[in-house]
Formats: C-alpha cells, structure tokens, sequence
C-alpha cells in the first residue's frame, strides 16, 4: 500500500512506522474500552506486522490505526486486533475506509476479529462492514472469560466475515 491521501479531509492513510509506536500507544489509551498494549507490542506491529497494518495520519497526528495480521494457520484470513480512531473523528466512516484499503492490499478471503458482547460499536462496525459487501458474519466462541486469569475481563466473541474475493472486494451497498 502506498501512502494514500484523502483530499477532502487531508487524511494519509499508510503503513505503520517505529515512529507511530507511540502516538498509536497514546491513542488507544485514550480510547477504552480498547484494551492498552505495552509501548513495545506497538513497535512491533510497527516493524514485525506492519504489511497488514494502517494508520490514519493527519496534520501529522496518528489519528487512526488498525492492528492486523495473517495468522500462521489461516493465510487466507486478515485477523483484525485492534481498531481505534480518535474521537473527535469518530462516525466519519475513518474505520471503514482503513479495513477497505487493508483488504484491497492483502489478498484474504476471510477477516476474523474477537470482540466482547458489551463492545456495541465494535459490534455495529463489523456487521455494517459485512452487510455493505454482502458477506456472510459469524459468530462463535472466541476466548472464554477464565482464560484472562484473575481479570475481570469479559469474554471474546470470534466473528468471521467473508468470503471476499481475495482484495478485488468491491463495496456492494454505502454504508449509512
């Protein structure tokens, strides 16, 4: 993926650097109920993962970022880990447009993320996404809640989505 910029919003949108490592940290603190990695997981997914990474960038601010990868076992599926987008920017479609351009660069068939049933908006976010490409969405078991040991940490539904059509995905209906 290039650096793509939007102009009607002077957003970049573009593979992750080291440099982002913190200003992503620093986003997602700032944005529960994301669950805050160490400083370090992000310069990996900055480095290690950054093909299957994007971040949102504007007047030079990360401002949206969506951690992503291809799990060993499914190279065919894009497990998405985390979405954020800053708040003020929020409900402006930022989310959609970064998984668009991440699926249009890596050729999957299938995204799978986990979500806890209480995270509404992660909820309406990917449901939206597959109705507007006519995917099939699934729910399953994820991570039960007493696999997050003495945390009061909800459970983790597994939601696939798909299939696509191997990054030729073409919007099929505008998301509202």
């Amino acid at each position: 993926m290039n650096s793509q910029k939007s102009k009607a919003d002077s957003i970049i949108f573009r593979r992750p650097e080291l440099k982002d490592a913190s200003g992503i940290h620093n986003l997602i603190k700032r944005s529960p109920p994301l669950d805050v990695n160490s400083l370090y997981c992000y310069l990996l997914l900055c480095d290690h993962f950054r093909n299957t990474c994007i971040v949102a960038e504007k007047d030079r601010k990360v401002i949206g970022f969506i951690a992503a990868y291809l799990p060993p076992t499914k190279l065919d599926t894009l497990f998405v880990w985390q979405v954020v987008v800053a708040k003020p920017l929020r409900n402006r479609s930022l989310a959609t447009k970064m998984l668009n351009k991440l699926l249009q660069s890596t050729p999957v068939l299938y995204i799978e993320t986990t979500v806890t049933p209480s995270n509404d908006a992660s909820m309406r976010f990917f449901r939206a996404f597959a109705h507007a490409r006519e995917a099939t969405l699934l729910s399953a078991a994820g991570y039960a809640r007493d696999l997050f040991g003495k945390n009061s940490h909800e459970e983790e539904l597994l939601l696939r989505l798909g299939p696509f059509d191997g990054g030729n995905q073409t919007i099929k209906r505008d998301i509202l």
